[in-house]
């Protein structure tokens, strides 16, 4: 009986010329950790921008996120059709990535500044973006199971091992995002640098590793569309400063005097030194040129009617709501809880904004506190209640100030009020479904109300507004006490020996019942309460 010879196994594939199987896997695997940590700033960069130029944190990103997740199933689907040339093909997406991906930021920014069409353009991004990243997973997987074939590492290795180094690479994207590139290089130059290195790595790895299976034609190809992308991208870092005050002129006007991005948010501080200042937090306006048109008298001033010895100011660091409240001689002390310094430093220090506020922060009544109001809400517990109560806050939506008005906030602030203390509550542009949400969420948390809207007289409508309504929407909210039946009373305060001084815009009780009827006439049908757990502010 004659033996079957042994059996021979089969040669393995041709590695990629110039790099032998295991020195060729760590190349694509690094690449890959990389192009993972890249896909992840554009990501984050796309919600930060929609969060900023739209305000609506919860609904944008929720659309960047679910868009950008559908088109990068689509790009896996269609990169099939590179997988018959993978390593060209790779290279010549990761430069597509690069160009898109880096300068989206600044198409964004433009069109938000020049266009006003940054929706739009947004998912317009987070689709283009998306495709692209989603394409990169087939190929990386081609290519590597070409080096891993070489080095007989078996499917289920090769696919944990690409799986790993991607999410290790979105971590590090992540994390180097938030607490390095955003804080230290901004939106704009944050978006181009992760451009520059998407489409130096894909080009490196690609022409290194697989450059010799490559024709001429294709690396002529490779090496100028990455060159291309690369100029492109290092022109927009060189002129991004220009870029950024050209598209502050057209939002903000011409007499940018300050413009600083904190941690917390953008501010910018336009006018003269020497004529009334505007005020912008994260391209919204807080002060609109002057002030006569402003919300902060009739904001405080119903809100004094009473004991108002000891006064909470929420929000409010450009010191207007506390100059309102520094005008009564009888008012003890005064605690500003604002989250950013940098507000505060310039109501401090800005000649025409500390001539608008009254030189408050001089005051020695008054005290600042820097933090975010919510915890430190929770955290006074023990603290002696407040008289009066002033929220003025970025308006519900915004970034970051959805749960500012919510119930469990203002539950927050009703223990913090003293028995028959009085809140009052600044809701921003009255929208009237947002409005009467904030109304709905305070007669849930235990108070009393009385709604009323401030018009806004022809002109002093702030740039890109509209013209749903009626202005800015009000609150004065009181707790529930059987003893007192009814809304609190919306009047001016009582008269007194520390009355007002004279020559305040102190509103009368005529118009605050005129800005009351204003008010009702935008009630939409129940509206439920907004809480942390279901925000009710999104459009």
């Amino acid at each position: 009986m004659l033996e079957a010879p042994p059996a021979v196994p089969p040669a393995p594939p041709p590695s990629p010329k110039g790099a032998g199987p295991r020195e060729g896997r760590f190349p694509v695997l690094a690449a890959v950790f990389v192009c993972a940590a890249c896909g992840l700033v554009y990501e984050l960069e796309l919600v930060a921008l929609a969060s900023y130029l739209t305000g609506e944190s919860v609904t944008q990103t929720s659309v960047v996120l679910s868009v950008m997740v559908f088109a990068m199933g689509l790009g896996s689907l269609l990169a099939k059709r590179l997988r018959c040339r993978a390593a060209v093909g790779f290279a010549l997406l990761e430069a597509l990535l690069a160009l898109v991906g880096g300068c989206s930021a600044l198409v964004l920014y433009a069109a938000f500044a020049w266009l006003d069409g940054s929706r739009h353009a947004l998912v317009a991004f987070a689709f283009a973006v998306g495709v692209l990243i989603g394409a990169e997973v087939p190929l990386l997987m081609t290519l590597i199971q070409r080096v891993s074939r070489c080095a007989r590492q078996d499917a289920g290795g090769t696919v944990a091992d690409l799986f790993a180094a991607d999410y290790v690479g979105a971590l590090v994207g992540g994390l180097a995002f938030s607490f390095l590139l955003l804080p230290r290089l901004g939106q704009l130059t944050t978006a181009l640098l992760t451009g520059a290195v998407n489409a130096l790595v894909g080009g490196a790895l690609v022409l290194w590793l697989f450059g010799r299976d490559l024709t001429g034609r294709e690396r002529r190809l490779l090496l100028s569309a990455n060159a291309a992308v690369l100029v492109v991208l290092a022109v927009a870092a060189a002129l991004v400063d220009d870029f950024e005050r050209a598209a502050r002129h057209a939002v903000y006007g011409g007499q940018v005097r300050v413009a600083v991005r904190t941690p917390v948010r953008e501010v910018v501080l336009t006018g003269r030194a020497d004529e009334p200042p505007g005020l912008y937090v994260d391209g919204r306006p807080r002060i609109g040129g002057g002030d006569r048109h402003r919300h902060h008298p009739v904001l405080v001033h119903p809100a004094m009617r009473g004991r108002h010895a000891r006064v909470l100011v929420l929000g409010g660091g450009d010191g207007l709501a506390a100059r309102e409240v520094l005008r009564y001689g009888d008012v003890e002390s005064v605690t500003v809880v604002e989250a950013d310094p940098v507000v505060v430093r310039l109501a401090r220090t800005d000649p025409a904004l500390v001539r608008l506020n009254g030189h408050a922060y001089g005051d020695r009544r008054l005290r600042v506190v820097h933090a975010d109001p919510f915890p430190w809400l929770r955290a006074a517990r023990g603290d002696a209640p407040y008289d009066v109560v002033v929220s003025d806050l970025p308006p519900p939506g915004s970034a970051g100030s959805t749960r500012l008005y919510s119930l469990e906030f203002y539950g927050l602030a009703a223990r913090a009020l003293a028995a028959d203390g009085r809140l009052a509550v600044h809701t921003g542009p009255l929208r009237p479904r947002a409005y009467w949400t904030v109304e709905a969420t305070l007669r849930a948390a235990g108070f009393t109300t009385r709604p009323y809207a401030v018009a806004v007289p022809p002109g002093g409508r702030p740039p890109g507004g509209t013209a749903t309504a009626y202005g800015r929407g009000l609150v004065l909210a009181a707790p529930a006490d059987p003893r007192r039946p009814g809304p609190p009373v919306l009047g001016p305060p009582d008269p007194g020996p520390a009355a007002v001084p004279s020559g305040g815009d102190v509103p009368t009780a005529a118009a605050l019942e005129a800005a009351a009827r204003r008010a009702e006439r935008s009630r939409p049908p129940g509206p439920p309460p907004s809480t942390l757990t279901r925000p009710r502010y999104g459009r």
